[in-house]
């Protein structure tokens, strides 16, 4: 059996791959920070699925946090085979609205946590020979909308490259840009989403089924629904001047209140 390491596991997208991943046969490693909830999560998925799933309560906005999980990544003994950089939060308001630490501890979890995380998986897998990363990222990567997409902007892009280095290894990198996703994410960073469309909004469940195919088919970047698909697709068009405006009022009437 093989195993994977899911970060920010007990909620949302992260939650919805642990389902996937344990009903798929996978041992599983959880990680995030609130422990009881961890311990209730594997208990769930072992009882259910029969798979082995391991407990690490880990803050990646730390540094022991990022150097216990990059541990565990990187040891021999009890490999890896898929990595799930999952763990991220939002803000509510505009730059200069949020505190800078508050900023700075985004770029830990987004940027910096990615890049250790990644580094510590894949260096082992090429000796293997084989394994897996998908680096949650967001459409609002290709948007201008502050530090969030900015951050996500960089994973997409590191994960790209990154995945073109490791050509020819057996390791498969991708970003994955979801759109809004029903999960708790924009409770935690206290904002509304009544304004949001029905129609804007994926299920975690099937955002990861088709996550989980293009990482089989090779991409390195998924966009997992066919509005998003079609949403991005006019970005690419847009000019980039008229997109940040254009980005700037979709945010007023369909972003956090």
């Amino acid at each position: 059996m093989t195993t994977a390491l899911i970060t920010g596991s007990t909620a949302g997208i992260g939650a919805a791959f642990a389902r996937r991943l344990a009903a798929d046969g996978h041992n599983l490693v959880l990680v995030a920070r609130d422990t009881k909830r961890l311990r209730e999560q594997a208990t769930e998925l072992h009882d259910r699925h029969g798979v082995e799933a391991e407990v690490r309560t880990a803050d990646l906005a730390t540094d022991d946090g990022i150097e216990a999980v990059a541990a565990r990544l990187g040891d021999r003994r009890n490999p890896v085979d898929l990595l799930i950089n999952n763990a991220g939060f939002g803000h509510k308001g505009r730059y200069l609205d949020v505190p800078l630490a508050d900023e700075l501890k985004m770029l830990k979890v987004h940027c910096e946590a990615v890049l250790r995380l990644t580094s510590a998986a894949t260096e082992a897998m090429r000796e293997r020979g084989r394994g897996g990363v998908v680096n949650v990222a967001s459409v609002a990567a290709f948007v201008p909308r502050g530090t969030y997409g900015a951050s996500k902007a960089w994973v997409v892009q590191f994960t790209q490259g990154a995945a073109r280095d490791l050509t020819g290894s057996g390791v498969r990198l991708m970003a994955l840009c979801p759109g809004f996703v029903r999960t708790e994410f924009h409770a935690r960073a206290g904002m509304g989403t009544d304004n949001i469309p029905g129609w804007m909004w994926l299920d975690a469940d099937k955002l990861v089924a088709a996550a989980l195919d293009d990482l089989a088919r090779g991409k390195s970047l998924s966009i997992p629904d066919p509005r998003y698909k079609a949403l991005m697709g006019l970005v690419k068009v847009v000019p980039r001047g008229m997109l940040g405006g254009l980005t700037s009022r979709t945010g007023r009437k369909y972003g956090p209140r």
